[in-house]
């Protein structure tokens, strides 16, 4: 029986996906967290600040906050001077305690495991609740779409899209769910440690060798 030939973009999506594997067999978040909620804080944290920065945050705020009860009680200005060097600590404040208060009094304290609840929290939008319910819970509805994964997979030719939302929609379609999941840490560690967003020379690079184009690809930061 002859098998229904596998478009292009499907059979270079798998390679990709195979090589990511072998590069980075066991990845996981950068960020450190002890709980649900404070992965929350620190996915808020993140958006326009690296990892690395919010590590060094979060320590000491989770130390004066050590529980989401006193996320509902805390002044938020005291709270800002925490969160200052994370940037948009005005914005993220506001976001973070409301968000506090509404798990407190929506959803009794605990998070909930769905994106449709999830993406109803002041802060949290479709990228940060995939990782969240990823890691926090296991669950997995969908494909964190970070600044990593929207280049490297217009990149390499598994997208056409800008667009965080319509770029999960074509990964959703090209990848077994069981590696949804990993496939967005695999691919920031490439994006991290193999190709980093400012131009070079990357004709030597593994993907590249399965995708000649991204050579000479450079996504726009808008």
């Amino acid at each position: 029986m002859n098998k229904k030939k596998l478009p292009q973009r499907t059979i270079r999506a798998r390679k990709i996906n195979a090589a990511l594997k072998k590069i980075f067999p066991h990845p996981k978040i950068a960020l450190r967290y002890k709980t649900p909620w404070e992965l929350v804080v620190a996915v808020q944290l993140s958006a326009q600040c690296t990892d690395k920065k919010v590590n060094e945050i979060t320590p000491a705020l989770f130390k004066r906050y050590k529980t989401l009860r006193a996320y509902t009680k805390a002044d938020p200005r005291e709270f800002q001077k925490y969160i200052f060097q994370a940037g948009f600590f005005r914005a993220k404040t506001r976001n973070i305690l409301a968000a506090a208060k509404m798990v407190t009094n929506h959803y009794r304290g605990t998070l909930p495991k769905t994106i449709k609840e999830m993406i109803h929290i002041p802060g949290i939008g479709r990228k940060s609740a995939n990782v969240i319910l990823g890691n926090a819970y296991g669950v997995v509805e969908g494909i964190a779409v970070d600044t990593h994964v929207r280049r490297l997979c217009w990149k390499l030719g598994i997208t056409d899209h800008k667009d965080p939302v319509k770029i999960e929609r074509d990964l959703m379609a090209l990848l077994p769910k069981k590696d949804w999941f990993l496939f967005t840490y695999r691919i920031i560690e490439y994006g991290r440690q193999i190709c980093p967003a400012r131009k070079h020379d990357c004709a030597g690079h593994p993907l590249t060798r399965i995708c000649p184009l991204a050579e000479h690809r450079w996504i726009s930061k808008k």
